[in-house]
């Protein structure tokens, strides 16, 4: 008897004879190990990969030793290709016959403007498909040992990103300002005083239990753990350097007691 795995039916086949195809893919957090095993088997039928700052060297190197790669990663401030241009290059790659995969960190569709790729591809006519990946809030919550949701502290978790397309803070504050529920923030490290003072100014208690992650899932993570009124300090103090990922809430109390991860000093 046959007991492999089953899996839900894939879409036709897409080698040669479906070429000019893009693959959105999710590379994760960090951890190669994260990585989907569609996301691993399009990378290895891949022509070419076209990945950011956030997806792991390790990842890249899944794919073929012969496969193009181009580099359009992203950091504050330091854009190696500006995002029309990123959108343009997929259209042409699938133009030539060429089957891609779009490698992005977490999940393409969460802040990973996945979005706009994919409206790009379907103003040309190139046919996609997106493949979900985990996404930095699931992952770095688990490797820090913070559960997102908790029955005693959350009944509810709420994403925002840390800057506006203009780079402002301008969130809803009064919605994020709330009991029983977990805020994550992506791409918040420049803005942490800003997020911290004003959850306080709008009705959270200064030692309302916050945490910032740097580099999570992967073996130099670091994990800082206060309070709204001291997280900022904290984190000044540990030199952290993006990408980080900001956790605000009562399940931040569970660190301790549900940490597992060791990442190697």
């Amino acid at each position: 008897m046959d007991k492999s795995i089953p899996f839900a039916a894939s879409p036709p086949q897409h080698g040669a004879a479906r070429p000019g195809w893009v693959y959105l893919v999710g590379a994760g957090p960090g951890d190669p190990e994260l990585l989907t095993l569609r996301a691993a088997r399009l990378l290895g039928e891949a022509d070419v990969v076209v990945y950011d700052h956030l997806v792991a060297p390790a990842i890249v190197d899944l794919a073929s030793p012969a496969v193009e790669r181009i580099y359009c990663g992203k950091r504050r401030n330091d854009h190696a290709l500006p995002q029309g241009e990123i959108n343009l290059l997929l259209v042409r790659l699938a133009a030539a016959g060429k089957r891609v995969v779009r490698l992005k960190g977490g999940d393409p569709y969460l802040f990973g403007r996945g979005g706009e790729e994919v409206e790009t591809l379907a103003g040309h006519a190139v046919p996609f498909e997106v493949i979900p990946g985990v996404t930095a809030a699931a992952g770095v919550a688990a490797y820090a040992g913070i559960p997102l949701t908790h029955r005693q502290y959350a009944q509810a978790c709420i994403f925002v990103t840390g800057h506006l397309q203009d780079g402002s803070m301008n969130l809803d504050w009064p919605g994020l300002a709330r009991p029983r529920q977990t805020i994550v923030v992506y791409m918040g490290l420049p803005g942490l005083e800003t997020l911290c003072r004003e959850l306080v100014a709008h009705g959270l208690p200064a030692d309302w239990p916050a945490a910032i992650v740097q580099h999570g899932t992967t073996t130099n993570q670091r994990t800082i753990t206060g309070t709204l009124a001291t997280l900022p300090t904290l984190a000044q103090a540990a030199k952290l350097r993006a990408p980080t990922l900001i956790i605000v809430g009562e399940v931040v109390k569970l660190k301790d007691k549900l940490g597992w991860f060791e990442p190697v000093s």
